[in-house]
């Protein structure tokens, strides 16, 4: 379930345009009223106020707010304001440009999102920067990395819900083979893992945990970087909700808090299942995520990440 919460009747898109704008007029921004607006419009809404702000003022909104906001907060705002295909383009580009931690934001935006979500990330990503995700990937990337992100990104898996049981059943022997052997970027692992549906992969890991009585998962645990970035690819595809509880968790409890991770979730999954995933991080941790995130955070940023929580008034 979405988090996001949006007024019964909301304002007119030339108001909500007036208003923002009115937030960087004067001594100061308004940045409680740049909270009100935005953190409580969807994707649509939020792509029509660009487009009317610009008509209007003949400004970028997106610049607007890159002037007058700062740190953190300026980020999450920006973020969420994107289109969520603009929005993967831009993680996905982020993540080419850095060591390979930020690979784990590749396999999150390929297993967690739909087929179809992926496929407008590309084409953004086409628009955006001229050139392929799939061919940035393979350059930024190597070995066995290379080998395993380039076929996620490219993927576009059947969406559907049916499953073949017998395929199930030969595949889960197949990938127990190889994970007992250690032969983790083996082409069958790859070629499971990024061409065959959600539902299929899920019908398949059941069968090896009944098969072989033990959690896939559990045999990937303790194992370098590659068999870390295949058990995220695994549990984005088939596990998203614990797999972003996971990303939470890492971002908030360890010493000092990873802002760039709690902004990613929260901006992603607030349109999404972020009330699904606060929900399971409050079963792990026995704390709201809101009060998690407010022991972690401060001023505008904290404001505004709990507005897209929906608990304001928590």
């Amino acid at each position: 379930m979405a988090s996001l919460t949006v007024p019964a009747e909301v304002p007119s898109v030339a108001e909500d345009c007036e208003q923002l704008r009115s937030a960087f007029k004067g001594w100061g921004t308004n940045e409680k009223l740049i909270i009100s607006i935005l953190a409580h419009r969807n994707a649509a809404q939020r792509k029509l106020i660009r487009q009317t702000y610009a008509e209007t003022f003949g400004e970028d909104l997106l610049k607007e707010l890159d002037r007058e906001l700062t740190h953190d907060f300026e980020k999450l705002v920006l973020i969420w304001t994107l289109d969520p295909s603009e929005r993967d383009a831009y993680l996905a580009k982020e993540a080419t440009k850095r060591w390979t931690k930020s690979n784990f934001v590749l396999v999150e935006i390929a297993c967690t999102r739909s087929p179809k979500e992926l496929v407008l990330a590309r084409e953004a990503y086409h628009a955006r920067n001229k050139k392929s995700l799939e061919e940035d990937v393979a350059y930024h990337t190597t070995g066995d990395h290379r080998k395993l992100l380039v076929p996620l990104v490219s993927s576009y898996r059947y969406g559907g819900d049916e499953v073949d049981l017998r395929l199930a059943k030969a595949e889960s022997k197949v990938l127990h083979e190889k994970i007992s052997d250690k032969a983790y970027s083996d082409d069958e692992v790859i070629r499971i893992l990024a061409t065959r549906s959600k539902a299929q992969l899920n019908a398949t890991l059941n069968h090896y945990k009944d098969e072989y009585g033990e959690d896939i998962l559990k045999q990937l645990e303790d194992e370098d970087e590659f068999v870390a970035l295949l058990s995220a690819t695994i549990k984005g595809l088939v596990y998203p909700e614990h797999y972003f509880v996971e990303v939470l968790r890492d971002a908030i409890n360890r010493r000092g808090t990873e802002e760039d991770h709690l902004t990613r979730v929260i901006a992603t999954r607030a349109e999404v299942d972020l009330k699904t995933i606060a929900n399971e991080y409050q079963k792990r941790d026995s704390i709201p995520l809101g009060r998690a995130i407010a022991k972690d955070t401060g001023g505008d940023y904290e404001n505004m990440l709990v507005a897209l929580l929906g608990q304001e008034e928590e």
